[in-house]
């Protein structure tokens, strides 16, 4: 009898979710930076005809970690087109995410993970927020870090922000195996497509 038989359910799924973040996480390593850039140029694309006109809108991404495509560039345009730019920061471990306004040029700390965030920025609220996705599937759940500060953060807002994911085309997999906690996205942006679910 192999280890996974004589684990319930649920930690069948963490070890499964577990393994599947490395590989994915590995496969994204892979993309050269040239890729990468130009892998997410199309994704910011996408996203900026999913957001429509961005002005007086709050809009959160994130600062990119381990190969996520870098939206810095897109939340620059936001910004000039009359947005409230921000970034999520981890506050506390098994707690919501915090939002504050940020832009290019501002001040940044460190924050969990060594990953930059804004060190004065006003907390706000997104209407659109945008998360990176490790994996995602069909009906836009997203696998993220195994953390869960994105769907506590969403159950704590209410279901206020519009919610996107990011990723590469090859970051889909058949299913996340979703439950009750996990939050699906209204859309998820690749390169090659807006996935939205049926």
């Amino acid at each position: 009898m192999d280890k996974s038989e004589t684990l319930g359910p649920e930690a069948q799924l963490r070890d499964w979710r577990k393994a599947e973040r490395k590989r994915l996480i590995e496969q994204r390593m892979t993309l050269r930076a040239e890729e990468r850039a130009a892998l997410t140029e199309r994704i910011a694309d996408r996203l900026e005809e999913l957001i429509g006109d961005p002005a007086g809108l709050v809009i959160s991404a994130y600062w990119p970690f381990r190969g996520e495509p870098d939206l810095k560039p897109l939340l620059a345009r936001l910004r000039e087109r009359g947005a409230v730019t921000a970034l999520p920061v981890v506050v506390q471990k098994a707690h919501p995410l915090e939002f504050r306004a940020w832009q290019s040029g501002d001040k940044l700390d460190r924050g969990v993970w060594n990953i930059p965030i804004p060190a004065e920025g006003r907390v706000v609220i997104p209407d659109v927020a945008i998360a990176p996705v490790v994996g995602f599937d069909r009906q836009c759940y997203r696998l993220g870090y195994g953390g869960g500060f994105f769907d506590r953060t969403m159950a704590s807002l209410g279901g206020k922000p519009r919610l996107y994911g990011v990723g590469y085309a090859d970051q889909e997999i058949a299913t996340i195996h979703p439950q009750a906690y996990d939050v699906p996205m209204l859309a998820v942006c690749t390169e090659r497509e807006t996935v939205m679910p049926v």
